[in-house]
């Protein structure tokens, strides 16, 4: 391929191309090219890392551009202008990693066409200088461009047309906004390519949506126990951006943990693509139950996709977290619910992906668990799930609401649910974008956390106008007492009952049928009937 023009500075668009979503797919397959002989998680971490580089030095160009035209530039003498551009305080000031000039896009560029031993070298170099300068990403960014099993030639071209696509210069939009729209569509990418595997790291973007707009974390701490590569703190953010404003985007402070050290470096990268402080996902990757890197955090919301029914996991039976039970050793789903109870604040709220069998299961004490956990009133609301929401998994998924306090909550005035677990069936809501993968539109996410909130009584739905009530065959709120007669079993298809059907003014079937068999045998008695039904079948036996 050969080299493309460069793209004047701020320009920011490639020749042809005017939106981010081209610029997304051009990426995409240009990079794929190199998938070669690497296995698909190092191919992963291999783009994302090339992406998060030209964020951070189009973003340190950014504020470059910034500093260079202010006012008060033009009052420091001329021979000291080009000392203050490359003061590292400017830019760290205002949350923008520094960029040392060995690592800077421009000098990458240039230098890779001339570069004797292989662009990979640059790419690992610049690498290493941006981590020795910003002690957050320490250990985070991968040195794996100069190896042997990497095309230097299409390295090369993925890096000339990277060049042309400046992602600074979209109009209002920082580079911030557009490199990070780019991250998310590579995660979406590669979990679709990797299928089962991607569990580890992604959470549909429509499950995510959903627990955010439920849950609406405006500002407090925000927890995830098993983050993955961190898009429930990103939603989070966005969704106090949409609601209060881009001055409030700190109003939110994340912590969170991740086992799999591949997945917390692409978890380190994705939060600081978003501005989001990547020191709340830890110093380093650890088991959450083994290791738990935030022992004293006691956070506002809590949003977490654990792996469904994990067996062999890490387990002391004596464990503080354990108040409601001792969860079984072949499956940690109730491991779970209990340390994230134990996290809550005294009025937080938790939103928690789950497999289906968590609601009804018995086996091995999870039945008293989840009783016990009813009993203490911490179950909020459950919401079950349609089918090829996640392409990770065929298995069934809903969604446990927890939550601390269900008063009022004072100045809140919210509505008293103490007692009372909302049930919601969204098995009949999303739609299905090919064979088998289904998406929520925002209708769908409207509904259900309208529901949530209108039962809850919360400022939003008061807002709207909107009052609760039980819709048959959509969601129901259940006494405490009705919960225990169907012995603690939380599936919400128990409780909504059957969707009212309206009159179509049509015959019913069983009147129909009955209809029918008058004409075929209105001349016999009852017994006659019969006697004509008996020998039909066995004439067709002989």
């Amino acid at each position: 391929m050969p080299p493309r023009k460069r793209a004047a500075a701020g320009q920011g668009e490639l020749p042809g191309i005017s939106t981010t979503k081209e610029i997304q797919d051009i990426l995409w397959k240009a990079a794929d090219k190199l998938r070669g002989s690497m296995d698909a998680a190092q191919y992963k971490e291999f783009v994302l890392g090339l992406v998060f580089l030209k964020y951070v030095s189009d973003a340190f160009a950014e504020r470059r551009a910034e500093l260079a035209a202010d006012p008060e530039l033009a009052e420091i003498p001329e021979h000291r202008r080009a000392a203050f551009l490359e003061e590292k305080d400017e830019y760290t000031e205002k949350n923008v990693f520094w960029v040392p000039s060995t690592a800077r896009w421009d000098y990458i560029a240039d230098k890779a066409a001339s570069a004797e031993s292989g662009v990979g070298k640059l790419l690992d170099d610049a690498m290493r200088a941006v981590m020795k300068e910003n002690p957050a990403l320490t250990g985070v960014l991968p040195l794996i461009f100069n190896r042997d099993n990497v095309d230097q030639r299409r390295l090369k071209e993925l890096v000339d047309l990277i060049s042309d696509a400046r992602f600074t210069g979209h109009g209002v939009r920082p580079a911030r906004d557009v490199l990070g729209e780019v991250y998310e569509y590579f995660l979406e990418r590669f979990a679709r390519a990797e299928g089962k595997r991607a569990g580890e790291f992604y959470t549909p973007a429509s499950v995510v949506r959903l627990l955010v707009e439920i849950l609406e974390p405006y500002q407090g701490r925000v927890y995830d126990p098993c983050c993955g590569s961190g898009g429930m703190f990103v939603q989070a953010t966005k969704f106090v951006v949409a609601h209060a404003g881009r001055d409030h985007s700190l109003d939110i402070a994340v912590y969170g943990q991740e086992a799999n050290e591949r997945t917390w470096r692409l978890a380190k990268m994705n939060l600081a693509i978003h501005g989001i402080d990547p020191k709340g996902i830890g110093a380093r990757w650890a088991d959450t139950f083994a290791d738990d890197k935030w022992p004293d955090v006691k956070a506002d919301f809590i949003m977490a996709n654990p792996p469904f029914n994990m067996s062999e996991w890490w387990r002391k039976e004596k464990d503080k977290r354990w108040v409601y039970g001792v969860p079984p050793q072949s499956n940690a789903n109730y491991a779970w619910l209990q340390h994230i109870v134990s996290k809550l604040g005294e009025r937080g709220t938790a939103g928690v992906v789950l497999a289906n069998g968590s609601m009804s299961s018995k086996q091995n004490g999870e039945g008293e668990i989840r009783s016990a956990l009813v009993e203490a009133d911490l179950v909020a609301c459950m919401v079950a799930l349609p089918g090829n929401l996640f392409r990770s998994t065929a298995i069934p998924a809903c969604l446990w609401f927890l939550a601390k306090d269900k008063t009022p909550q004072g100045g809140k005035a919210l509505t008293d649910r103490r007692g009372e677990v909302l049930f919601i069936d969204a098995r009949s809501l999303g739609t299905m974008v090919d064979r088998t993968e289904r998406l929520f539109a925002d209708d769908d996410l409207a509904k259900v956390a309208d529901t949530y909130h209108a039962w809850r009584g919360t400022k939003s739905a008061k807002d709207q106008g909107i009052k609760y009530e039980d819709v048959p065959g959509f969601c129901y709120s259940a006494p405490l007492a009705e919960i225990r007669e169907h012995d603690f079993i939380l599936t919400p298809g128990r409780y909504v009952g059957a969707a009212e059907v309206e009159d179509p003014g049509v015959e019913p079937v069983e009147k129909r049928i009955a209809g029918l068999t008058k004409d075929l045998f209105g001349h016999f008695d009852e017994s006659a009937r019969l006697d004509a039904v008996l020998r039909e079948q066995l004439g067709r036996i002989r």
